[in-house]
């Protein structure tokens, strides 16, 4: 029965039932962490091999570098040949950067602030700087928005991506506008692919500020969890295509298909953004893990064989999604008190709860042993306006924790609906 068509009665009683089989859970002292996307042991294991890659004694790069040894500011020739391949830029329009995307999109940033981009005023000499963010969204876009002052500007998304309408017209309308987060393919938390339609209307947009950047963190590009999936429109060719090339950065990384801690991260821009940054790196650093590089390009060869890589990750954490869909379509759907994403894709599932109710989930789920993303994290600021959204991140625990981790977060669920329901009758 749906939990609003429900007695007070009935509601009170549901309720209580739901808090005994709490307290079990309370009582057994679990200590569960679904709070980040972070890989499995079993997903870890599958890349160790490339510790062993340096065992020939080859240590040269194509060109004759020696990769233990200083040079080659934007990476050696043969990773940035694999790396172009995966985020779908050419070979002259990468930079591989050290083993984290998330540090080169604050670095990028930072030279907008200190340098402006492409002759542009540097936006520290600006009143004001705005970064549109689609929403629910990824936490630590936020977090770099935020920590240097820039203000920040909910989108809705829709089952296509971000709400192009809407982007288009703040865009046109206001040059305090100088970017927007995007995670096109699977994004997150929603697991959302941009539909053909959204990508062209990115790469076409006519922002007001000539220095917009559309910041395009494909950081799920590969990360496909099933046999036949939908691959997003490349967004620099159709870019290219409008003659806006310079409207966007592409971001991605190997942390979730080799070592989250000792990845490889990678840039694709326009030849025009890639000289100036180059420019600015060179400052900064003399060269970045040139072994961690080759290491990858050893361990890998090829791009194709990156993506057969990828269906070893699937096998192992496909099953884990299925866990969580299947006991929310058995516990939550008939009572009609949330609605949630099954992704093709990606690391998360999103789950909306009723308004008003997502911090009391987070909050007994934490006290029941299970710790989740904050609830508000998907949002600037931390602030859900409607108090709704819940990140799961279903991938580290092992299945069996898996699944008793969401059997405390359906009572949880439940627990904080019908207290919901109860204030309002």
């Amino acid at each position: 029965m749906n939990l609003s068509e429900m007695t007070k009665e009935q509601l009170t009683a549901f309720r209580d039932e739901n808090i005994a089989l709490y307290n079990d859970f309370k009582a057994q002292g679990l200590s569960l962490n679904m709070s980040r996307g972070n890989p499995c042991k079993e997903q870890l294991e599958l890349s160790v091999a490339m510790l062993d890659v340096f065992d020939d004694g080859d240590f040269m790069s194509e060109n004759g570098v020696d990769v233990r040894n200083y040079g080659l500011l934007d990476g050696i020739p043969e990773a940035k040949t694999l790396f172009s391949n995966m985020i779908g830029v050419d070979h002259d329009e990468v930079i591989i950067f050290g083993n984290s995307s998330l540090n080169s999109m604050y670095w990028t940033v930072q030279i907008a602030f200190n340098k402006g981009l492409l002759g542009n005023t540097p936006w520290s000499k600006l009143d004001k700087v705005k970064f549109l963010c689609p929403v629910p969204g990824y936490d630590r876009h936020f977090k770099v928005t935020e920590f240097f002052g820039i203000e920040m500007i909910n989108i809705p998304m829709t089952p296509t991506g971000p709400d192009m309408d809407m982007i288009e017209k703040l865009v046109s309308e206001d040059d305090e506008i100088k970017g927007i987060w995007c995670v096109p393919q699977y994004s997150n938390p929603d697991g959302i692919c941009y539909s053909d339609e959204t990508v062209r209307r990115f790469a076409n947009l006519k922002p007001k500020a000539k220095d917009f950047r559309i910041f395009w963190d494909n950081a799920y590009c590969i990360h496909h969890l099933v046999d036949e999936p939908k691959y997003i429109l490349n967004i620099l060719d159709e870019a290219k295509k409008a003659g806006n090339e310079n409207i966007v950065y592409i971001f991605g990384s190997t942390s979730k298909i080799t070592f989250p801690g000792a990845g490889v991260a990678v840039m694709g821009a326009s030849k025009e953004n890639v000289a100036e940054l180059k420019k600015y790196l060179g400052i900064s650093i003399i060269s970045y893990d040139k072994m961690n590089q080759f290491r990858h390009v050893k361990f890998f060869g090829t791009f194709e064989n990156m993506k057969e890589h990828m269906k070893k990750h699937k096998e192992i954490i496909a099953p884990k999604f299925k866990i969580v869909c299947d006991t929310l379509n058995r516990e939550i759907k008939p009572l009609g008190i949330g609605e949630w994403t099954d992704p093709k894709g990606g690391y998360f599932v999103s789950f909306n709860s009723l308004d008003g109710c997502a911090k009391r989930i987070v909050q007994l789920c934490a006290k029941g042993g299970v710790t989740l993303t904050g609830a508000g994290a998907t949002f600037p600021y931390g602030v859900d306006p409607r108090d709704r959204n819940i990140r799961i991140a279903p991938t580290f625990p092992p299945v069996d924790d898996l699944r008793k981790a969401m059997e405390l977060f359906v009572i949880c669920v439940k627990i904080a609906s019908a207290e919901k329901i109860l204030a309002e009758k």
